[in-house]
């Protein structure tokens, strides 16, 4: 993410074939938006995959979960390009689900089933908490810069690093096969490690190829691989497939709506922090176009991009899926094709929309055993990490910064590891410092208030 303020280098950073506002003809412009969608389907689906799997959703929800999030990953990315009024950022961007809250969403969720609330309740109290959160990042989309003087790089940096660290977790139980796998006594057995292996071998492999296609498809040609082996091994299941209706229709609130304060604390931090990576995102991208990274319309455009990044998480949860964010992962492409063109991103829209309409889409990946899908999702945790060490190394780490760094860290992955600190506090105290992100985020953000900074 790159800070929220900067450089005023103006000069252009790529030779454009196609610029911001430039139409390509259709075959080029599908093409490149072909590209994209190698590079983002996979993200995407499986915050939504990971989450239903560890809290026991139906196969049939699983399904329709997954659709909504290529349709409203669609929907956002049409907004972002088109820029409708003050919606949308005016850019070539993808907007899709957030890991981001994966690590709050799963935990605090599977303590509420493991209470005896049932799934379906679970889940109405997750689309709640997601309608109401957006509502915060809607609102940070008016104040920015209030915000970035209280949320700095290095509170934004150690948040991040926090969700990759508190993720890893999930990581290693996809690997050995996920939560069912543990049930049945079958966790991280042969043919599961083998799955699994095979997945994160292929994609450290192909990122070394000197193909940037082959390096932004690595996740997706992995899955496919592993997806191939996991058929020979006969782990297929695809009972999803054979459940689900020929065209996905639209249903808001199916599972009702309800609301968890439990999980609104730790989502209402991550949403804050969500804002301020979007920001950096929507400027690489402004960047990349050769269009302006400071001023009047830098701001307006991060302004809008921000807005939607709510308005869209408000949609999700209406429609039952998770949180959005502007993907990163576009940047790449933008670079690899020499594409800007932002009428490409209409056409990425399209695609999306048009795959989570068809349930075959979703139910296709339903049936990957989580073995594979954990080979891929290592990776993907590991990156959401390694961007907030990436954060960290952009800003001066003196003793201060260091300390708030070292206590964070601390108490944060202190209480991911071993919860049972908290169980004699109120329950109010319990519910707000139950998740590992939140608990480091707030310790970064008060001591980031509280410590003076070193005077240069």
């Amino acid at each position: 993410m790159s800070e929220f303020n900067s450089s005023p280098d103006q000069k252009p950073q790529l030779d454009l074939v196609y610029g911001l506002n430039d139409r390509p003809k259709p075959v080029i412009a599908f093409l490149a938006a072909f590209q994209h969608l190698l590079a983002i389907i996979v993200p995407i689906v499986t915050p939504g995959l990971l989450i239903c799997l560890a809290l026991g959703v139906s196969k049939e929800d699983t399904n329709m979960i997954l659709s909504m999030s290529l349709v409203i990953s669609g929907i956002a990315t049409f907004l972002q390009a088109k820029k409708v009024g003050p919606f949308g950022a005016g850019l070539l961007i993808v907007q899709g689900t957030s890991f981001n809250f994966i690590g709050p969403i799963i935990g605090i969720g599977s303590a509420m089933v493991a209470a005896g609330t049932p799934v379906e309740s679970v889940m109405a109290a997750i689309f709640g908490v997601v309608i109401a959160g957006s509502f915060i990042e809607m609102g940070v989309s008016q104040i920015l810069p209030w915000v970035k003087k209280l949320i700095t790089p290095l509170v934004t940096g150690i948040v991040v690093l926090l969700i990759g660290l508190t993720l890893i977790k999930e990581g290693l139980i996809s690997m050995g096969g996920g939560y069912q796998a543990m049930s049945d006594k079958t966790f991280a057995n042969a043919d599961n490690l083998i799955m699994s292996c095979t997945v994160l071998a292929l994609i450290i492999i192909l990122n070394r190829i000197n193909v940037t296609w082959i390096k932004s498809s690595a996740i997706l040609i992995a899955l496919i691989v592993g997806y191939i082996v996991a058929g020979f091994m006969g782990h297929l299941d695809f009972s999803g497939l054979q459940e689900a209706p020929l065209v996905q229709v639209p249903t808001p609130m199916h599972f009702g709506l309800e609301f968890s304060w439990s999980l609104f604390i730790p989502m209402a931090f991550i949403y804050l922090v969500t804002s301020l990576e979007a920001i950096g995102d929507i400027t690489a991208t402004s960047k990349l176009s050769n269009q302006p990274v400071d001023g009047p319309k830098w701001m307006q455009r991060i302004k809008g991009g921000v807005l939607v990044n709510g308005a869209n998480s408000f949609l999700a949860g209406i429609f039952n899926t998770f949180p959005s964010s502007v993907f990163a992962q576009n940047n790449g492409v933008i670079q690899l094709t020499g594409v800007a063109s932002r009428y490409v991103g209409i056409w990425i829209a399209a695609m999306l929309v048009i795959l989570g309409l068809l349930p075959a889409v979703a139910g296709v990946i339903q049936a990957v055993p989580q073995a594979v899908l954990g080979g891929a999702v290592m990776v993907m945790f590991g990156a959401v990490a390694a961007s907030g060490i990436n954060i960290l190394s952009g800003i001066h780490l003196d003793r201060r910064a260091l300390l708030i760094i070292a206590i964070s860290l601390a108490l944060g992955l202190g209480v991911a590891q071993v919860p049972q600190i908290l169980e004699h506090l109120p329950e109010l105290f319990r519910n707000i410092f139950s998740s590992g992100v939140a608990t480091g985020g707030i310790a970064a953000l008060i001591l980031n208030i509280v410590l003076p900074e070193t005077k240069k």
